[in-house]
């Protein structure tokens, strides 16, 4: 059950009731690829630094371990000893990112292992059944996110067989949610809208998919080769015809910035934990490159107030000193920090929204990003 609290500008303020506990919302998803954060960060790690939702992928997870060897081992939450929700993206994005190794067709995918090259078929019942064997809180429906530039028939094609493969993943997950052996039988369903940078075709699929009372929705296919203006407009047309009384997802999509500029409830990216493995960490005055030679006899902490276990403890000239070493301690610093910054922002977010005070902490934050710190 979702609960729209607040509403400033874009921005919205709810709280989102799942069988693995409330999800305050604006939230940003930690993303966990394999069912752990890049970088050796732990479980209990996500819990100190005030992670809400960890964020896994159903196609990395069919391929290894398997779904079926998590199911055994009692789902992915007793798998990787986290208790609280997770979101599992369907695969389809794999549909995008693996061109050279698929083939589309109306039954589903026909995929090649980036691992070992054998042949994988996945299709709406299959990453719905690969979704209910980790047991995650949320499975999302499986779809084809366009590239973009792209030609407009072949959008309405692909838009309209994404529309069909999500009413054969309702059918589906209703169908397992109801069978005896499966763990997570609560297990929601989100929604995908699509359609690359056609407004009209975007709205007409998100009027389509409202109508099915999914648990959310979610808008794919941005961020992948659009400008940030033609992201921002899609959004800006989009989101108004999607169900306000259900949580919205922005998929993929997640700089600070874009954050504070866009009003869903989900976010995720990987750029946390990316940059974070490459000596690059977020602080309010913006980012800074930890290799940078100014930095060698900085004693200083990432940030200065952080209240994250790195900030508390560790110094910019440790942490350079580890990269320059190559010890993998200076990548788990790092992707501990710009994680714990990330949710720390959302819930700075969440308060300003519950005090009225959004646009007032929107521009401060922004003004600080903007000292582009080298």
């Amino acid at each position: 059950m979702y609960k729209l609290l607040k509403v400033e500008g874009r921005a919205k303020r709810g709280e989102f009731h799942t069988p693995h506990g409330v999800i305050q919302t604006p939230v940003f998803m930690n993303v966990g690829t394999i069912a752990a954060i890049k970088g050796a960060v732990s479980s209990e790690d996500l819990e100190r630094i005030h992670c809400q939702v960890e964020l896994s992928n159903t196609y990395h997870l069919h391929v290894r371990p398997g779904d079926e060897i998590v199911k055994k081992l009692g789902g992915i939450h007793k798998f990787m000893s986290w208790n609280k929700p997770i979101l599992t993206d369907s695969g389809g994005f794999q549909v995008f990112s693996l061109t050279s190794l698929r083939k589309i067709k109306e039954e589903g995918v026909y995929f090649s292992s980036h691992i070992d090259g054998r042949k994988i078929f996945m299709g709406p019942e299959e990453s719905m059944k690969i979704q209910s064997n980790l047991a995650s809180t949320i499975a999302m429906a499986f779809d084809e996110c366009i590239g973009i530039p792209a030609e407009r028939e072949y959008v309405k094609n692909s838009v309209d067989r994404t529309t069909r493969w999500l009413e054969r993943c309702k059918k589906a997950l209703y169908q397992l949610n109801q069978k005896e052996d499966t763990i997570n039988k609560q297990q929601m369903l989100f929604g995908i809208n699509q359609g690359a940078t056609y407004e009209d075709i975007r709205i007409e699929h998100a009027k389509r998919i409202s109508d099915m009372d999914l648990d959310g929705y979610a808008i794919g296919g941005l961020a992948v080769g659009e400008t940030h203006a033609e992201m921002y407009h899609i959004l800006e047309e989009v989101v108004p015809y999607l169900p306000q009384n259900k949580p919205t997802y922005l998929m993929g999509v997640g700089t600070p910035e874009n954050i504070l500029e866009r009003g869903v409830d989900f976010f995720d990216c990987v750029w946390p934990s990316r940059n974070g493995r490459h000596a690059h960490v977020y602080t309010n005055a913006g980012k800074l490159n930890l290799l940078n030679a100014k930095y060698e006899l900085d004693d200083t902490p990432i940030e200065q107030g952080c209240g994250c276990p790195v900030c508390q403890r560790y110094s910019r000239a440790y942490i350079r000193h580890l990269f320059k070493a190559k010890e993998m301690l200076a990548m788990r610093l790092c992707v501990l920090h710009n994680l714990y910054f990330f949710n720390t922002m959302m819930e700075e977010i969440r308060n300003a929204l519950d005090e009225g005070k959004f646009a007032q902490y929107k521009k401060q934050k922004l003004e600080g990003f903007q000292q582009n710190l080298k």
